[in-house]
């Protein structure tokens, strides 16, 4: 009777430790989908590296994300710096499950398999090119909406990327096909989760943009190679009777910060208007980060000024720790707003400006405390040789100052 009732015993044990276990992502290339409607999906690519590491891709942006979790049947995939997270259940190797935004209430319905593709590719090769420059408005019809972007986008076969560039920041790098003369464009980086479909003929193109399952609006553009945006230094300026800014607000360790703090006396000053929850805010951070570190032996600071949609406090300074931990940022950023990222209230916030018109805005300051510049929007790495033109005014620009 003994060995029988060891033999069941342990059966029993084998039998628990096979219920209790958990499902982890397997290693390979996964096609993952976002649905946006009932008849439109956004996909995505990444690679899972290992149980608690993968990659996602758009174009040749690359994301590494290693904060992964299971519980029960359930991976858990908190995106870097970001908030969103995805939630899935693992079964036979497949997810299904959400891409989650907490505070801002939006759930996207979420599935991946094991796949190399994006989009569907014909195997005809498109007759249209869209390789070159475009005109693009934006909700072309309502007046107050309409906004102007130029796109840049490169074609290899029936493969499409590049990006739309307005003057506010730039999408960010999309990717996707053109088969036959329909034109389909995504991009996923934890914030934001972007679809462009068009209609495209050798010069125009007529579709719509989708921002998640929330937002959707028409686009048209027309090829133009002479485009140029309006110069992002002209487009927001201190009001007539100023000469500078002035500000007090709190950073994560509850000390108010103010131009007028010894540690900025003399020195030049970069203010950055930001938010932890803007992908085109982060670029602009980690190239100022970097720009940071290796000018510290000059009197140099930068300060930046978050403007958080999280509802509490508290919730904010975790997203700003967050933001400096993952782009590596030294220096200080404070807190201006939290409960809404709306801004017309940021532009209450300092008034001396004509408005704020974009996350982010960068203000040069002198050494003597005057603003010099003020620059709107942010080229990324998206924009290609946008992003290197910019590099190169900012290094000349800031060095002129530093000379003064």
């Amino acid at each position: 009777m003994r060995p029988l009732f060891l033999l069941a015993c342990m059966f029993i044990v084998f039998s628990c430790k096979e219920e209790n276990k958990i499902n982890k992502l397997e290693t390979g290339r996964f096609r993952a989908e976002l649905k946006v409607n009932d008849t439109l999906n956004l996909p995505f690519n990444f690679e899972v590296l290992s149980e608690n590491k993968l990659n996602i891709y758009n174009a040749e942006e690359v994301i590494d994300v290693d904060d992964i979790s299971y519980k029960n049947d359930s991976v858990y995939i908190n995106m870097p710096v970001f908030e969103g997270f995805i939630v899935a259940k693992l079964e036979e190797g497949k997810l299904k499950g959400s891409f989650i935004k907490p505070s801002l209430n939006r759930i996207m319905p979420f599935k991946a398999e094991k796949n190399d593709t994006r989009f569907e590719v014909s195997k005809r090769v498109s007759k249209q090119n869209m390789t070159g420059n475009w005109e693009a408005v934006f909700s072309p019809d309502i007046e107050e909406d309409k906004y102007i972007a130029k796109g840049v986008f490169k074609q290899n076969g029936n493969i499409v990327t590049g990006t739309f560039r307005t003057t506010t920041g730039d999408y960010r790098y999309l990717e996707g096909v053109l088969n036959g003369n329909q034109l389909k464009l995504s991009t996923f980086d934890g914030a934001h989760a972007f679809l462009f479909t068009a209609t495209v003929t050798d010069s125009t193109m007529i579709g719509n943009f989708y921002s998640g399952n929330h937002f959707k609006e028409p686009f048209v553009a027309k090829r133009n190679d002479v485009f140029e945006l309006p110069d992002a230094n002209t487009l927001t300026f201190l009001k007539e009777g100023y000469d500078n800014v002035a500000f007090s607000f709190p950073d994560e360790n509850g000390d108010i910060i103010s131009l007028t703090d010894n540690r900025f006396k003399d020195k030049v000053v970069l203010l950055q208007i930001m938010g932890t929850w803007c992908p085109n805010c982060l670029d602009e951070s980690k190239y100022y980060s970097e720009f940071y570190k290796n000018n510290k032996d000059k009197d140099f600071e930068i300060i930046a000024l978050a403007f958080e949609y999280v509802k509490t406090e508290d919730a904010a300074f975790k997203n700003i720790k967050r933001l400096k931990k993952g782009a590596g940022i030294d220096y200080p950023v404070l807190l201006a707003q939290y409960g809404s990222s709306s801004k017309v209230k940021a532009n209450e916030k300092l008034p001396m400006l004509n408005h704020i018109l974009s996350y982010p805005t960068t203000i040069f300051i002198d050494k003597k405390g005057k603003v010099r510049k003020i620059h709107t929007g942010f080229n990324g790495p998206a924009t290609g040789e946008k992003f290197v033109e910019f590099k190169a005014e900012f290094k000349e620009f800031v060095s002129e100052l530093f000379s003064e």
